[in-house]
């Protein structure tokens, strides 16, 4: 089990490392508070889930995770292009 949670807390870790990334360029194209808005919902959801796997709920931290990134990446196709 600490093992899937090490594992869990290391992908949220990279997925928000990597949504940082993201709406660091977005900004530098373009200002909004949409691009703001689903980015900063992506990074405070990756926060979740890594305190969800501290505390052993991993499954529901992986569920969230994967819906979580799953609804970002359909928002910035859809809403902010």
């Amino acid at each position: 089990h600490q093992q899937r949670g090490r594992a869990r807390i290391a992908a949220a870790s990279l997925l928000m490392g990597g949504a940082a990334v993201v709406l660091a360029l977005r900004l530098a194209s373009r200002s909004s508070v949409l691009v703001v808005g689903v980015y900063g919902l992506l990074l405070i959801l990756c926060g979740g889930v890594i305190e969800l796997s501290r505390r052993g709920r991993t499954r529901l931290g992986t569920w969230l995770l994967a819906a979580g990134l799953a609804a970002a990446l359909v928002m910035d196709g859809v809403v902010l292009s």
